[in-house]
């Protein structure tokens, strides 16, 4: 049933007091979402792109502000992969923030798991729960811990953060949607560093063998990872022609330009898994902390943020 609400039991942190509360979906959110789905999807093409950019930039500004009062994060991370999540959560993925449990939901797995601060803004821009719940990102006993924890956050379906275990799991909720002839897809987005992980080429390999239409993966290829370029620390190209080795499908996409990756990503094959090569900016939206390594996991300055906020607004 569509209007089943599951309760979550997490922790708010309040002053000193530490005390806990349920985390559940926000109705206010839920509704504005809703709508801003429906005015994309009606809208012209260049208005439905600008307002996937906006939310994104909006969330961009919201990372930013989240990770700086936290004092800590992976700042760049979390801003290449926001246009992509602006493509899923507002044009792709079947789900219901006012029943996250719902059966016959898209699967959204985000396996580069030190992106959390991204998702969670996604959550709460949905609605999933409240948008004042991110000021207790990273807090202690927090829900919002710096890799998401399924059984803590509504929304989030896989717990991730050691890398190369997304794709695996979502290579299992695929066969799981067949086996039950279920029309749910799933989604799951790799960064391009954690491709370096063996376990992401068995699951492509098993997805391919089992020809899974419904399983579309996104890598995240922003070509820099923790401390060092990708193809300088094992190199991944030609990343296409793997994939397609494999039997998959693969389009390459402008990772920041929500329109292409939100049409790329619904154009599946019934014989074939679907692999998207997102070409993102690491930083993206920040001019001194795009295409810079030190920002995968630094945290602005006071001055800095200012300077950031600036360069997000419209």
């Amino acid at each position: 049933m569509r209007n089943t609400v599951r309760r979550y039991r997490t922790a708010y942190i309040c002053g000193p007091l530490t005390y806990m509360r349920t985390l559940t979906y926000h109705s206010p959110q839920v509704d504005h979402w809703r709508e801003l789905c429906t005015l994309i999807a009606s809208a012209p093409e260049h208005e439905r792109r600008r307002l996937m950019t906006r939310w994104a930039d909006n969330a961009r500004q919201q990372v930013v502000e989240m990770v700086t009062a936290a004092g800590v994060g992976h700042i760049g991370s979390d801003l290449s992969v926001m246009d992509i999540l602006a493509s899923l959560y507002l044009s792709v993925l079947r789900i219901d923030p006012s029943n996250p449990q719902w059966d016959e939901r898209d699967r959204f797995i985000l396996s580069k798991g030190h992106s959390a601060g991204a998702l969670y803004v996604a959550l709460a821009f949905c609605g999933f729960f409240p948008i004042a719940a991110l000021d207790n990102f990273v807090a202690p006993l927090s829900a919002l811990s710096g890799h998401p924890d399924r059984r803590a956050v509504p929304g989030v379906e896989t717990s991730t953060g050691p890398l190369g275990h997304g794709l695996p799991v979502a290579v299992g909720a695929a066969i799981a949607a067949r086996l039950q002839q279920s029309q749910r897809r799933v989604y799951v987005v790799l960064g391009d560093g954690e491709l370096q992980e063996g376990s992401n080429w068995e699951a492509a390999m098993l997805a391919g063998h089992n020809e899974l239409g419904n399983l579309v993966a996104i890598v995240d290829r922003n070509r820099l990872q923790q401390g060092q370029l990708t193809e300088s620390t094992n190199r991944l190209e030609p990343l296409v022609d793997k994939f397609a080795s494999f039997a998959w499908r693969v389009n390459v996409v402008d990772g920041h330009d929500p329109l292409a990756v939100a049409s790329a990503a619904l154009d599946v094959s019934l014989g074939h898994p679907t692999c998207l090569i997102a070409n993102t900016v690491k930083g993206k939206g920040v001019s001194f902390m795009e295409n810079r390594i030190e920002w995968h996991n630094r945290v602005p300055l006071r001055a800095e943020l200012e300077a950031a906020l600036a360069e997000l607004a419209p």
